[in-house]
């Protein structure tokens, strides 16, 4: 029989492990926290209860590998959202004019979204999922690795702790941020992995909210983006519907312009802007949770495509690249990646001698573009510690607020910008004739104001009234 081992049972793992059930024999998922009987927090997902995305590339990506899954998704609650025709956005420059693209963004609570993934995928019998379950080392030499070491129970389960091994065909490691390959491989002999660094210091703070009474089905949300290159700490904020009339007010910032998570000053936080549109919203909300802060948002790409790797070791996800959370690329990622799997696979037949290294050097193109989008933007503010030197540094800068410029005023720019940004179109598009000779030659109309901005979106109804001025007290316990 042949088998694979996938370790980390969250978004990426699980989608993994869904593609190889089709050329193995069984899949073990190694998870090491409780699935929850019901969509709820888990403790290896501390960043869970702030806002979370699918662009539409990777929400397309999803419906591949699991199909029907984001029919099950709306069903579910969540919010599809055109952008920026229906999310009021103001990007590092100015207010987006309302225009029609050909993307969208799929909002939800992590929770309930992995709960939706997480039951598609676990109809599938090849998948066993191990629960309560810590990796503690990979088995194999530098040249192979065939299985892996496993503890299981421990007194969070109430269990006494066992040790085994696990034989595998093939392991891929989906354990996210804090993923211990890089020590894994040392007691391998596996010579080290070079690594790229981007850390502008982000943090988020985040609370939910019931939403106004009366507020109107096709409320469109808000974005106010961060702006790099100006000398000033980054900030922003994000508020979004999701299911069950529910909005996850997000506050973002990096270094410098960190937002606190005190009551006073997390409602200036959300002021801070040419326009009091999201304290006004907030005005007529009622707070659901405590303000929850989360930190380690730092851009780390470790280059295993580079690396002389044992074969038959994968590393996706957060594990290979983890990427700020902030520009919403991460699930995204994880789905194009699994994607990436499934072809190789199919191309070669199943496991085949190479398939690690061939599908490492795939997955290594989708990471490049969100690593520019993140840690592109994110090396040009104050305080940044990096690894990555820095070349044109004026022009990069220059080239990216112009771009925001043009965006924010002329659709066709706009639709070529938001598709590629959203992994839908080809990063090619941004070389053609249609969106490279606006951006040359600049804005040819004036910025909207934000006044303006708002007033394109019949869907705030009269949440924005001055009369909706009654501030709601937080219930004492977190959701």
């Amino acid at each position: 029989m042949t088998a694979a081992v996938v370790l980390g049972g969250g978004m990426a793992g699980l989608l993994a492990a869904t593609v190889l059930a089709d050329h193995v024999d069984e899949v073990f998922v190694i998870e090491g926290d409780q699935y929850p009987d019901a969509p709820g927090p888990r403790r290896g997902l501390p960043q869970g209860q702030h806002n979370h995305l699918f662009m539409k590339g990777g929400a397309d990506a999803l419906d591949e590998l699991l199909p029907g899954t984001t029919d099950l998704l709306r069903a579910a609650g969540a919010k599809q959202r055109g952008l920026p025709q229906d999310i009021l956005t103001r990007g590092p420059r100015d207010w987006f004019e309302r225009s029609h693209t050909d993307t969208w963004l799929l909002l939800m609570s992590r929770a309930a979204l992995d709960d939706v993934v997480r039951g598609q995928a676990l109809k599938n019998e090849k998948l066993k999922v191990l629960q309560n379950t810590k990796v503690i080392g990979l088995v194999g030499d530098a040249r192979r690795v065939t299985g892996v070491r496993i503890e299981k129970g421990g007194r969070e389960a109430g269990q006494s702790v066992t040790e085994e091994t696990l034989t595998a065909d093939f392991v891929v490691d989906a354990t996210g941020r804090r993923a211990r390959t890089p020590q894994w491989l040392e007691e391998l002999g596996v010579p080290a992995v070079p690594e790229d660094l981007v850390d502008a210091g982000f943090a988020y703070a985040s609370r939910w909210y019931e939403a106004p009474e009366g507020t109107p089905e096709d409320f469109p949300g808000v974005m106010i983006q961060v702006q790099p290159g100006t000398g000033r700490p980054g900030r922003g904020v994000a508020l979004l519907p999701n299911e069950g009339n529910k909005w996850i007010v997000t506050l973002f910032g990096s270094k410098g312009g960190e937002p606190p998570t005190d009551e006073e000053g997390f409602a200036n936080y959300t002021g801070d802007w040419d326009h009091p549109v999201v304290p006004k919203l907030l005005a007529g909300a009622t707070p659901l949770t405590e303000i929850r802060s989360y930190r380690g948002m730092q851009n780390r790409w470790r280059h295993y495509e580079k690396a002389t790797m044992p074969e038959g070791y994968l590393v996706i996800g957060d594990a290979n690249a983890a990427l700020n959370p902030t520009y919403g690329t991460g699930m995204t990622v994880s789905a194009k990646s699994a994607l990436e799997l499934r072809t190789e696979l199919r191309a070669g037949g199943g496991l085949t001698p190479g398939l690690a290294k061939r599908v490492q050097g795939r997955i290594a193109k989708i990471v490049a573009f969100a690593w520019q989008t993140s840690a592109g933007n994110d090396v040009f503010f104050p305080g940044v510690q990096t690894s990555v030197p820095v070349k044109g540094e004026k022009f990069q800068i220059w080239l990216a607020s112009r771009i925001s410029q043009v965006a924010a005023r002329n659709q066709t720019v706009c639709n070529i910008a938001f598709t590629v940004g959203t992994f839908v179109a080809p990063v090619s598009r941004m070389f053609s004739f249609a969106y490279l000779w606006p951006v040359l030659r600049g804005p040819r109309k004036a910025a909207l104001t934000a006044d303006q901005a708002i007033a394109q979106f019949p869907g705030f109804g009269n949440l924005l009234d001055d009369t909706r001025t009654e501030q709601r007290v937080p219930v004492s316990h977190p959701q």
